[in-house]
């Protein structure tokens, strides 16, 4: 699989990096990867390698890029990298067409980028979500509750002094402590949920849609037991009402991070969708 890799931006020390696997055969449609890890944890390099092969095969490149993480940079300011990575490829890779795709935080972000002011043609979400301040992210969440508590001098361990755009799944430790609290919203952003409840609507998708709203698909498992499916139902449902192409794709009985399984039935009938979908609106 061949593979470039560019810095596309530099911030306080930090190089913000793309890999860039092409097509030569077309690499004027371009999927712009976004990975997940709760903004907190994972890079680009956690993209799966399978899937690619599926894009590159069906005639698409494909550029996974990194952005700083949380809680180090703030929410406001990861976006604005996804905002200039975007610009980035414009302007050194000049293709015809973009789609995001991004899986769980990376599907937050994913959406947010139909309210860019230069806007995908398309956009992909697995298992992302549209609204940071509903219960689900700023109350303590049941599912991991059940799980060994993390003190904040445990958490705040694994996070480090300067800013970073890559991080280990250690990091999770920290991610725990914020879902056990009912605090990830107000850590990531920099935003206390109460008294910056306005602002925060500016960082949720379903707050920002417009008539000018790229066509988007949303898959996600009926069992997901970190960003509940119906994150999905009323993102769709938004989407409907707004008058925007948009579909979502149930699969069931499966939790979070299903597309890890590519081998699996439900997940493959899914990506001949997200393909079929990809190659209506950017090829």
């Amino acid at each position: 699989m061949n593979k470039q890799t560019f810095v596309y931006k530099k911030k306080k020390n930090c190089s913000i990096k793309a890999d860039i696997y092409l097509n030569f055969k077309n690499n004027s449609s371009i999927i712009i990867f976004i990975h997940g890890g709760a903004l907190i944890w994972d890079s680009r390099e956690s993209i799966i390698p399978e899937q690619i092969e599926l894009y590159n095969e069906a005639g698409f490149s494909v550029i996974s890029i990194d952005y700083r993480l949380a809680p180090e940079t703030k929410l406001e300011e990861i976006i604005k990298d996804i905002y200039d990575a975007i610009k980035w490829i414009k302007q050194n890779i000049e293709p015809e067409k973009i789609a995001i795709v991004g899986s769980s935080a990376g599907g937050f972000l994913s959406l947010l980028t139909g309210s860019f002011d230069i806007k995908p043609k398309a956009i992909v979400s697995f298992y992302g979500y549209g609204d940071i301040i509903a219960d689900w992210y700023c109350k303590p969440s049941f599912f991991y509750c059940q799980k060994p508590l993390v003190s904040k001098e445990e958490a705040y361990s694994f996070i480090n002094k300067g800013v970073i755009s890559e991080g280990s799944t250690e990091r999770i430790q920290y991610y725990l402590y914020c879902r056990q609290n009912g605090i990830w919203t107000s850590e990531v952003s920099g935003y206390d949920i109460l008294s910056y409840r306005e602002k925060l609507k500016e960082f949720c998708p379903i707050y920002n849609i417009n008539k000018d709203y790229p066509p988007t698909l949303l898959l996600h498992g009926d069992e997901d037991t970190d960003v509940p499916y119906k994150q999905s139902v009323v993102m769709a449902n938004k989407l409907q009402t707004m008058g925007i192409e948009s579909k979502l794709i149930t699969l069931k009985g499966k939790n979070h991070a299903f597309d890890y399984d590519m081998k699996d039935k439900q997940v493959i009938l899914a990506f001949e969708e997200v393909l079929s979908f990809l190659k209506e609106h950017i090829k």
